[in-house]
């Protein structure tokens, strides 16, 4: 869906504005809006904090992802960021090259970490359950996000 994606990239007050024309439209058409927004949780309804935060990540993640592509395709980046056309200056190159490099490491490294607290909380969730079924009186933990 090329609008939702378009929409998406506007945040919050693109999506706002787009019920509203669908209210002076078509009154149904900002009624279907309106439930789209908030049955997807682009307005940040329904969702617990960290829910809401892994969202936000995903949706980060998707958008570096689509500006990578865009980058490798119309500029002639190749395969990663740090393919991109010579500056002039080869200092500045191999520093750009580093961070670039240094910052992918540093994604890679949050992706691995929220995957283990994704892990964490779901054996948390597990173990509640797996206590309340077996008729133990488990103490409530902290979520874990």
């Amino acid at each position: 869906m090329p609008i939702v994606e378009k929409l998406d990239d506007y945040g919050k007050g693109a999506w706002i504005a787009f019920a509203v024309l669908g209210f002076i439209v078509f009154w149904p058409l900002g009624l279907a809006t309106l439930a789209f927004l908030f049955w997807s949780g682009r307005m940040g309804c329904g969702m617990s904090g960290a829910e809401r935060y892994e969202h936000r990540m995903n949706r980060l993640q998707s958008k570096m992802e689509r500006l990578k592509e865009r980058m490798g395709g119309r500029h002639g980046f190749g395969g990663g960021w740090g393919g991109g056309p010579s500056s002039g200056n080869s200092a500045f190159d191999e520093y750009r090259a580093e961070t670039l490099r240094r910052l992918e490491e540093e994604q890679k490294e949050f992706q691995d970490f929220l995957g283990r607290l994704r892990m964490a909380r779901d054996k948390a969730e597990f173990d509640q359950f797996m206590a309340a079924r077996r008729g133990e009186n488990p103490e409530p933990q902290a979520s874990a996000g």
